[in-house]
């Protein structure tokens, strides 16, 4: 099991950790919410917890808490410039269908 980030995430999540002053990584999970039923949750952490899995790409931590690894193993997390929109794009091979507004997702 995996996830991943490309070079372009790591950099922007590296600069922000920077910039806060603190952190270890990344925490990505998932909750139940939306229409779909699934949404992402991203925070910067600032500790491990104690059953954390963690990934590291780039030189950046991604933790991810054991009941959202499932639905999101496989996910590579970019970070784009489209236009005047910018933000985490996440790339998840385990998702069959996802709402209009993109913001949850069925597995």
């Amino acid at each position: 099991m995996a996830v991943t980030l490309t070079e372009q995430a790591a950099k922007h999540v590296a600069n922000y950790i920077t910039k806060r002053g603190k952190g270890i990584g990344l925490r990505l999970g998932v909750r139940t919410s939306g229409c779909s039923g699934m949404a992402y949750k991203l925070e910067f952490a600032d500790e491990l917890a104690e059953d954390d899995q963690i990934f590291e790409c780039h030189g950046v931590k991604v933790l991810v808490d054991p009941k959202s690894l499932p639905y999101l193993d496989g996910t590579e997390l970019d970070y784009a410039r489209e236009g005047l929109n910018e933000g985490f794009k996440f790339n998840n091979p385990n998702i069959k269908d996802q709402c209009g507004c993109g913001e949850s997702f069925k597995v």
